[in-house]
Formats: structure tokens, C-alpha cells, sequence
């Protein structure tokens, strides 16, 4: 099953717009029965929001969706993530597919088949993040891997800032320990990230 957030950022939209149309009030924009909302206009703030959720990474897009729910009450619910799921599972659930797809890395590694050194980095991340439930990601690691692969990259801090310099980012950098230019870095891929790879297997 692939992770489909645009889906997922559309519902809560509509959602929010029910919400916003049964609570009265939109950024203290007054409503009546006799004035109802212009369903062309709700659809226009429905895909913005959409556009607007699906550039976010996961804590990002968490903190927005729980703002919102807060904002215009339990009538705009989380909940309809996969019941009263919340995005780690949605992600679990499609990594635990994608495992019985391909039981073995080198398996996923052919089925995506990346070309670059950077592409080749994210799909390994992918792996282990998304497939694996990694927390964190770094490069010494996703290296190795690639080197049992027989694609060893030379330079894996390099391919890995490609991917964080790309628009939008496919990788963040989460943590740094040391200050030296040899300090441990750790990585997490983006949800523009996941879907990258994702298109690759599709």
C-alpha cells in the first residue's frame, strides 16, 4: 500500500471545511444559513491546504493537524487516519507491505533501481526508515549497506547534502554530534522523500 498523503491532507481539509461551516466562524468571518459557503471556494481552500500539508515533513505535518483540531474542535477530527491511527502507523502499515514485496534490501534496491549516488542513499534510507522503522538515518550506515550492495558511494556526506539541497528537500539533517567535520551526523528522509523512492517502485 502506498502512503498516500495527499489523500489523507484532502479528507482533513474537507473535514475542517464541515467544521468551519458548523462551528459559524472562519478567522472571525461571520456565517448564516442564508449565506452558505460557495462550494468552488471550498474546494480552493481545500486543494491549498492539501498543497500546503503534503511540503511538510512528519513532525511538521503533526503539529499542523493537531493545531487545526484544536482550533475548530473535535468536529474537525484527526481520527480519520486510518481509524485513530496516526501517521506512524499509516507509514508502518506501508512499510510492512512493501516487506512482504521484497523480504530483502537487495531486492528493494533492484526494484527501484536509482542511478545516482544520492537516489541510491535514499532509497537505503528509505529502507531502513520507512520499511525498518528506523529512527534516525547516517551515512556510515546507509554506506555500508550500499557496499554489500556493490554500490559504495565515495563521498556519502556528499550525496546525502545533495539530497538535502534539493527543492524540496528529500533529507533533513536531524542531529549533529562533535563539531569537527568528521562529527556523526544524523539524517531522516521527508515525506517528498518517501514518495521520491516511492515513484521509483511504482
Amino acid at each position: 500500500m502506498r502512503l498516500n498523503i495527499t489523500y489523507y491532507a484532502l479528507k482533513f481539509s474537507n473535514d475542517i471545511s464541515n467544521a468551519i461551516t458548523m462551528n459559524g466562524a472562519w478567522r472571525g468571518v461571520a456565517m448564516s444559513t442564508e449565506n452558505p459557503v460557495d462550494p468552488s471556494r471550498e474546494l480552493d481552500a481545500m486543494r491549498s491546504i492539501a498543497d500546503a500539508l503534503t511540503k511538510l515533513d512528519d513532525s511538521a505535518l503533526r503539529r499542523v493537524l493537531h493545531w487545526a483540531n484544536d482550533a475548530f474542535g473535535s468536529r474537525a477530527s484527526v481520527s480519520f487516519m486510518h481509524g485513530e491511527r496516526g501517521l506512524d502507523s499509516i507509514t508502518s502499515a506501508g512499510g510492512s507491505d512493501l516487506k512482504v514485496k521484497y523480504p530483502a534490501l537487495a531486492d528493494f534496491f533492484d526494484a527501484a533501481a536509482p542511478g545516482q549516488d544520492a537516489d541510491k542513499a535514499l532509497v537505503v534510507g528509505y529502507w531502513f526508515q520507512v520499511i525498518e522503522g528506523a529512527s534516525d538515518l547516517d551515512g556510515f550506515s546507509l554506506n555500508k549497506e550500499l557496499k554489500h550492495l556493490g554500490h559504495g558511494i565515495s563521498n556519502i556526506t556528499s550525496a546525502l547534502d545533495t539530497l538535502i539541497s534539493r527543492k524540496p528537500a528529500l533529507v533533513l539533517q536531524t542531529k549533529k554530534s562533535g563539531t569537527s567535520k568528521q562529527a556523526r551526523k544524523k539524517y531522516r528522509l521527508t515525506l517528498e522523500g518517501q514518495r521520491s523512492v516511492e515513484r521509483m517502485i511504482n
